[in-house]
């Protein structure tokens, strides 16, 4: 079978929809042929790849944003098959492409997933409960947290008040960051209970909790510098109780990956997390991959070693 592409046109604020041809003409010239399947909404992804795979199609392409990367993941995981996961990024987001190294731009991109490797990597699956208060399951290939950065999506996407900027990269980091500063404002810290391993559970103070597979997230930011996609470990970062003022001095440290130094941050390893508010009355959401699915409590496990994932070849 020819590769699959799993598109998801309404990425990058719809430029996925309006570029597409330009892509496809890329793809064709420096990768070659292809099948192509359109998303129609949210969770078309997941059953387009877990059919596609259960079908036997043995490399299955993704263009779109981490979200749609998500999605396709999993609906390969989920099929129980083994098919090889490609990028074609289009989207405002682009962390788990940032992690592997993958051009962002659709030339370049076609031609290393032409000449690239196959590399196996760790996936995380968390259990939660979702909007509905049922029982869910999502793995995830970047990063999943509570607190901040939960907060600051859920307001990305309810905004409408950037849709004047002419670029979609633009308009997407330009609402990331004005959310950001509102929510930073507002916010103050959550008390949680954590259990990592098989050590006693703690009640921490949190203002954003993160469990990471990947080393970026929040469009570039460095939440988890020394995050490896294959050590079977997932890398858990805790931003404590930290005043407003202090994170908006210290916003530069998340892109350069320094934000570990400062000693409301701490970092440690761990195969298995689980969170669950203070209160039970305390509702926390959480997000996965930059979509929201649900809330706590939650349990985070690493997958060693689950995914076949196209990278470009080393130099």
């Amino acid at each position: 079978m020819l590769p699959l592409v799993i598109a998801n046109p309404k990425s990058a604020g719809g430029s996925t929809r309006d570029k597409w041809s330009a892509i496809a003409s890329d793809l064709r010239t420096h990768f070659g042929p292809f099948n192509v399947a359109f998303t129609k909404g949210p969770g078309d992804g997941i059953e387009i790849a877990r059919a596609a795979s259960g079908k036997g199609r043995t490399f299955i392409i993704a263009c779109g944003g981490d979200g749609t990367v998500n999605e396709i993941a999993n609906g390969i995981l989920q099929s129980g098959k083994d098919a090889e996961l490609g990028i074609l990024p289009s989207g405002t987001g682009g962390d788990f492409r940032r992690t592997i190294g993958m051009p962002d731009e659709s030339r370049e991109a076609a031609r290393a997933l032409r000449d690239g490797e196959t590399k196996r990597i760790d996936v995380g699956k968390v259990s939660f409960i979702d909007h509905e208060n049922a029982p869910a399951e999502r793995y995830f290939l970047n990063v999943t947290s509570f607190g901040l950065a939960a907060s600051i999506i859920e307001r990305v996407k309810s905004t409408t008040s950037l849709s004047w900027l002419p670029l979609d990269n633009v308009r997407g980091r330009a609402s990331f960051a004005l959310s950001t500063l509102q929510e930073v404002i507002a916010i103050g810290p959550t008390s949680v209970r954590v259990k990592l391993d098989d050590k006693e559970g703690h009640t921490l103070q949190t203002v954003n909790f993160c469990v990471a597979n990947a080393r970026y997230f929040g469009g570039g930011m460095m939440i988890a510098p020394e995050a490896k996609l294959n050590d079977g470990l997932l890398d858990v970062i805790n931003i404590g109780d930290i005043n407003t003022a202090k994170i908006i001095l210290n916003a530069y440290t998340l892109y350069r990956g320094t934000h570990l130094d400062l000693t409301e941050v701490k970092d440690t390893l761990a195969k298995r997390i689980e969170a669950r508010p203070f209160r039970d009355d305390q509702e926390v959401h959480i997000e996965i991959d930059g979509e929201l699915p649900g809330k706590l409590p939650a349990t985070y496990e690493v997958v060693p070693g689950a995914l076949r994932v196209r990278v470009p070849r080393s130099k």
